[in-house]
């Protein structure tokens, strides 16, 4: 009997646990006691509601409790509507406390769609305050007279709230800046102006508006750091020397190559005429026997034309013999 009764008391205080945790997730009390406590009019039904529609009340009353606390004439409406959008209610409600603040003039409306488009209202109202100083990279440009500078600037931008859904971001600043940098260098005479007057390049970028469609406002442009580079104009100048050189001794080289092919195209040629030659003078005999065998030529002239052709070659050999000496001589005197 008393083991009954023991376990049907468990089973009780079990049940009004349970009970008591659902009565407690649909019905926010500490959170409904802490909003009136706070100043803040929202009804037990209206953070029912809420748990209904899958929203966590509170996300919505701590940042409505911060926002009348500001003085911010909010309404959990707004802050709702809000939040079943996929936005931060609390970044906006500290946003728009800093704003206030800050005496800038932000409304809900715009906060929530400056924050529904990606970006971060907080910083951009902190950015409003505390202007960002953004370093771009090295800069390469070359003056008109071929020497290459190397700039660095740092660009101080300061947030327009106005045009933050739209607006350009940093990549873009940075493109600009980059840019007229690359303009004003190239503009100069000399690489000498750059140096001497660093401040002529904040001055032309300035003057471009380089801010405009962007969610900046450019305050200033300060040249970090200027360094003179390789000398662009001679490289490019002695490539070009390497590269017509190396077309001369191309054409060079055409040339010799088709005066080769002359020369063997002619020691050919000299080659055929001398085995005609060869040719022709071996039908010489048989052009005499058969004169000889017609009775055109007599033997006494066939005797007579080897005497000469013997007299030819004895001359001939004096003649080689003769040369041959003064060359020796010649190399003796030396």
């Amino acid at each position: 009997m008393y083991h009954m009764e023991t376990v049907t008391l468990l089973v009780i205080i079990a049940v009004a646990i349970i009970a008591l945790s659902v009565f407690f997730s649909f019905f926010p009390l500490m959170l409904w006691i802490t909003a009136i406590s706070s100043g803040v009019r929202v009804g037990i039904i209206t953070l029912v509601a809420m748990r209904l529609r899958r929203v966590i009340p509170s996300r919505i009353v701590n940042p409505l409790i911060k926002a009348h606390k500001a003085g911010l004439g909010l309404s959990i409406n707004q802050l709702e509507s809000h939040y079943l959008a996929g936005g931060n209610v609390d970044r906006v409600v500290n946003a728009l406390i800093a704003a206030q603040r800050a005496n800038i003039d932000l409304i809900f409306e715009r906060a929530a769609a400056i924050d529904l488009a990606g970006r971060d209202v907080l910083q951009a109202v902190q950015m409003s305050v505390n202007p960002k100083v953004i370093e771009t990279p090295v800069v390469s440009a070359v003056a008109r007279d071929g020497i290459e500078v190397k700039v660095i600037a740092r660009v101080t931008v300061r947030a327009n709230i106005d045009r933050l859904v739209g607006g350009a971001g940093e990549e873009t600043i940075i493109a600009r800046v980059g840019e007229g940098i690359v303009t004003t260098v190239g503009s100069a005479a000399s690489h000498k102006e750059t140096l001497e007057n660093p401040d002529s390049i904040s001055r032309t970028v300035l003057d471009k508006g380089l801010d405009s469609g962007t969610a900046f406002e450019i305050l200033s442009i300060d040249i970090a750091d200027v360094d003179v580079g390789r000398n662009i104009g001679a490289q490019l100048q002695t490539d070009q020397a390497e590269a017509d050189k190396q077309i001369a001794q191309a054409k060079a080289e055409e040339r010799r190559a088709m005066a080769v092919a002359l020369e063997q195209e002619m020691t050919a040629r000299v080659a055929e005429m001398r085995a005609k030659v060869v040719e022709a003078e071996s039908q010489i005999p048989l052009a005499m026997a058969e004169a000889l065998k017609q009775g055109n030529m007599g033997v006494m002239d066939y005797m007579n034309y080897r005497n000469i052709d013997a007299d030819t070659q004895m001359r001939n050999s004096f003649g080689n013999m003769s040369g041959t000496s003064d060359r020796d001589n010649k190399d003796l005197g030396e």
